[in-house]
C-alpha cells in the first residue's frame, strides 16, 4: 500500500441523544443541515479541500443511512485506488471483537487500518461539527511546532465552557492543562475536536491505554491527561473562524439560521472552499405566484404556495396554499398542509404537517422539533410534543 504522510481518522459513531426524534434511526454525523448537506459532509470536504485522500469513517450507532450516503466517497472525490474513503464498524477478530468502547478504543481497534499507510501523522476528527477548516494548514503548523499532539482551538462564550473540553495554554500555545467540561474554568479555549497526533506517540498512548481495566477509552478523558502528566509536548492551535457543535436542537436551529444571516462566516457559495454533498437530482423549485418567499433558502424540487420567511426548505418539500413558515428548518420531502402555521421549529425528513395545524409559537424561545416520517393532523401540538420530548 502506497505511503501516507497523513490520514485521517473520522468518528462518526455518535448516538446524538440530544438530537432527540432526529437520530432516533439515524447516526448524528448523518442528519441534515442546510438546505442539502449533512453533518459529516464538512468533515469530509474539509478533508478533500486539504488534499487529504485518505479517511477512515468509524461508524457504529445506526450506520446503515450513513453508510448508504458516503458510498465509496464520490461527491468527496474520495473515491481512489489507493486511499480513498473507508467505512471502518466494529469488527470480529480470530479472538473475538468488541464494540467501540470510547473514541479512543475506536481507533485503537483500526491500528491494522492505519499502519498499511505507514503515516507520520493522523488527523482525529470529529463528524458532527459545523466548520471549514484547512488542515493542511494545522499539519503544518504541527511539525513546525515538534508537537507531538496539536489540538484545534476556539474561544466560546463563557456561559457555554461546560459543554466542552476546555484548555488552558501558555504564550507559546503549550497546553498546560485540559478538563473536559468543567463546570467552571479560567479559560474558554474550547477543544473543536480537530486533533493532529504524531503516529508513533499516539499509538503507544492507544496501547497504553487499552491495557488499563479502569478507563472510559476516550480521548478527552483519559489519553489527552496521560499524555499531560508524562509531559508530552501538546500545543493548541487557534482557529478564527466560523465553528458550531451542533450537538442539541437549539445548536443545530441556530447554524441553520446564521446561513441566513448576510454577514455570516460560513460562506457555502465559496468556490475556493466547497462543501461537496450527495446531489438528490431533484427538478427545480416552484414558486407559485400566491407563494410569498422572504430571506429563505429554497432548495430544489420544492413546490411552494404559501408564505416562508427567514426558514431552509430541504429538497422536495411542499407548501400548501395559505400556510405560513418563520424561522424554521423543514426538512427533505415534507409535506406542509393547507393554512398551516409553523414558527421556530425543525421538521424532519418525510414528515407530513396536516391541513390548518399550529406548530411552535412565537411567545416561546424553545425551537420545536417534530421528527422524522411523522403525520401530524389538523391540531394543535402538546407541550411535550412542542419541547420535543
Amino acid at each position: 500500500m502506497m505511503k501516507k504522510e497523513c490520514i485521517a481518522m473520522l468518528l462518526a459513531g455518535g448516538e446524538g441523544k440530544r438530537l432527540g426524534k432526529l437520530t432516533k434511526k439515524l447516526a448524528k454525523p448523518a442528519v441534515f443541515f442546510g438546505g442539502k448537506y449533512r453533518i459529516i459532509d464538512f468533515a469530509l470536504s474539509n478533508c478533500t479541500n486539504s488534499g487529504i485522500d485518505t479517511v477512515g469513517v468509524l461508524t457504529q450507532y445506526r450506520p446503515q443511512e450513513l453508510n448508504r450516503y458516503i458510498g465509496i466517497g464520490k461527491p468527496w472525490d474520495l473515491d481512489r485506488k489507493e486511499g480513498g474513503v473507508s467505512i471502518l464498524p466494529p469488527y470480529i477478530k480470530r479472538k473475538g471483537g468488541d464494540w467501540y468502547k470510547g473514541t479512543a478504543d475506536a481507533i485503537y481497534q483500526n491500528i491494522d487500518y492505519i499502519e498499511q499507510y505507514n503515516p507520520e501523522y493522523v488527523l482525529v476528527l470529529s463528524g458532527d461539527h459545523i466548520y471549514k477548516m484547512d488542515y493542511e494548514r494545522m499539519l503544518h503548523f504541527h511539525k513546525e511546532q515538534k508537537s507531538d499532539a496539536t489540538i484545534a482551538v476556539i474561544g466560546v462564550e463563557w456561559k457555554d465552557v461546560s459543554r466542552f473540553g476546555i484548555l488552558s495554554v501558555d504564550d507559546n500555545n503549550k497546553v498546560t492543562q485540559f478538563r473536559e467540561k468543567p463546570l467552571d474554568s479560567t479559560s474558554n479555549l474550547a477543544s473543536m475536536g480537530v486533533y493532529i497526533y504524531t503516529w508513533k506517540i499516539l499509538k503507544h498512548y492507544l496501547e497504553n491505554d487499552a491495557a488499563q481495566t479502569i478507563s472510559s477509552h476516550d480521548f478527552g478523558k483519559d489519553i489527552i491527561p496521560m499524555m499531560l502528566e508524562d509531559g508530552v509536548k501538546l500545543t493548541a492551535y487557534p482557529f478564527e473562524g466560523y465553528w458550531k457543535d451542533v450537538g442539541t436542537i437549539e445548536s443545530l436551529w441556530e447554524a441553520n439560521m446564521d446561513l441566513l444571516d448576510d454577514d455570516t462566516s460560513l460562506k457555502l457559495d465559496d468556490r475556493k472552499w466547497r462543501i461537496y454533498s450527495l446531489n438528490p437530482n431533484q427538478p427545480p423549485q416552484y414558486i407559485a405566484a400566491s407563494a410569498n418567499v422572504n430571506n429563505s433558502l429554497v432548495n430544489e424540487g420544492c413546490i411552494v404556495f404559501g408564505e416562508v420567511n427567514h426558514s431552509i426548505l430541504f429538497y422536495g418539500v411542499e407548501v400548501g396554499m395559505g400556510s405560513v413558515i418563520n424561522d424554521s428548518v423543514i426538512m427533505p420531502n415534507a409535506i406542509i398542509g393547507e393554512n398551516v402555521t409553523i414558527h421556530k421549529a425543525i421538521v424532519g425528513e418525510g414528515t407530513i404537517i396536516g391541513d390548518l395545524s399550529v406548530v411552535g409559537s412565537p411567545d416561546s424561545d424553545k425551537v420545536t422539533l417534530v421528527g422524522n416520517y411523522e403525520s401530524l393532523t389538523s391540531e394543535f401540538l402538546s407541550v411535550k410534543e412542542q419541547l420535543g420530548i
